[in-house]
């Protein structure tokens, strides 16, 4: 039977009809919506946002987007709400109501306590005709649109049609607000966006008892078990204050016994490190070291402080395996 189907066809006009929805929508985008987003800045507690059936799975999308664009906001479940949960709305919160028909018998049964609080309360609904539009201080509406379900029956245009409301009213905030990449990241810290952001050189670099550090009169026969001993592939050398004078990598060990056929085990370490190494602040962004590696085909950074006194090592294996990229 399903060979008697076009998929493709139906699939299209589904579509659509969801991107017609939308453009009704956006004909419904008046004065309310910006009342709307007037109520949500000034809001002293939560955002709470609630629904049944498949407008609560719209509304704890929507908490979730407000939660990480800069407003505060949970979902709260309106069948739940009626036996407990409601203590979760207090007086200062803020309430966004979802029903396509506007007259959700959970949500209408919650209608007393929310005006005893006086918690403001957005609705979304189809129009604004039924009980719960009646009783908010805004009414939402998404306008007379037609399901993409050939049956009128499963709701899919209005669900697509009140997500795109809902993420419409969360980046209105985030411009309100200033919202800013950094303060994104601030609660996404497990993400690459995060890691890009708020991971600094500072957090990963190998510092304290971790950091090979050798005086400049030191021979190589010490040295290399410095190098050994610390598992970074170099070792700084610096003064008694502890100000970078050099280094001394595996790489220039190689290059040494190359050039020569074998070294001197008893020279001086001041006579072979490379002097003017390449460093990197220990405020530098995570990502912005790595970058730099990369570009200047290295696989280490000196950490060093504005006296030029060494502070850490970081390496390209320290950024990658962090999660930086």
């Amino acid at each position: 039977m399903s060979n008697q189907i076009d998929f493709q066809k139906v699939a299209r006009e589904t579509l659509r009809l969801e991107e017609q929805a939308l453009h009704v929508l956006a004909e419904q985008i008046d004065e309310r919506f910006s009342r709307a987003c007037e109520i949500i800045l000034q809001c002293q507690g939560r955002l709470v946002v609630t629904g049944m059936g498949k407008s609560g799975h719209i509304g704890r999308k929507m908490a979730a987007t407000f939660a990480s664009t800069g407003t505060p906001s949970f979902f709260m479940h309106p069948g739940e709400a009626g036996h407990g949960d409601l203590g979760m709305l207090v007086r200062g919160d803020v309430l966004i109501a979802i029903s396509n028909s506007g007259k959700s018998d959970e949500i209408m049964m919650l209608m007393p306590l929310i005006k005893h609080l006086g918690v403001p309360l957005i609705t979304i609904s189809a129009n604004d005709t039924g009980p719960m539009p009646q009783n908010a201080d805004v009414a939402l509406t998404l306008g007379e649109l037609t399901e993409a379900c050939p049956l009128g029956l499963a709701p899919t245009s209005s669900t697509t049609a009140t997500l795109a409301l809902g993420d419409a009213l969360a980046v209105a905030l985030l411009d309100a607000r200033g919202f800013t990449a950094e303060d994104f990241a601030r609660s996404h810290p497990a993400g690459a966006l995060g890691k890009r952001l708020l991971l600094h050189v500072k957090h990963l670099m190998h510092k304290g008892a971790e950091l090979p550090k050798v005086r400049p009169d030191m021979p190589m026969s010490k040295v290399l078990y410095e190098i050994s001993d610390k598992r970074l592939g170099l070792t700084t050398v610096v003064d008694e204050h502890d100000t970078l004078l050099g280094i001394f990598t595996d790489g220039d060990l190689r290059r040494m016994i190359d050039r020569q056929q074998g070294f001197d085990i008893n020279v001086a370490v001041a006579d072979v490190m490379t002097k003017k190494p390449f460093t990197i602040s220990a405020e530098a962004r995570a990502v912005e070291a790595l970058e730099l590696l990369r570009d200047k085909k290295i696989n280490q950074f000196v950490v060093v402080d504005e006296a030029n006194k060494v502070i850490g090592v970081i390496s390209m294996h320290d950024l990658i395996q962090a999660g930086v990229n």
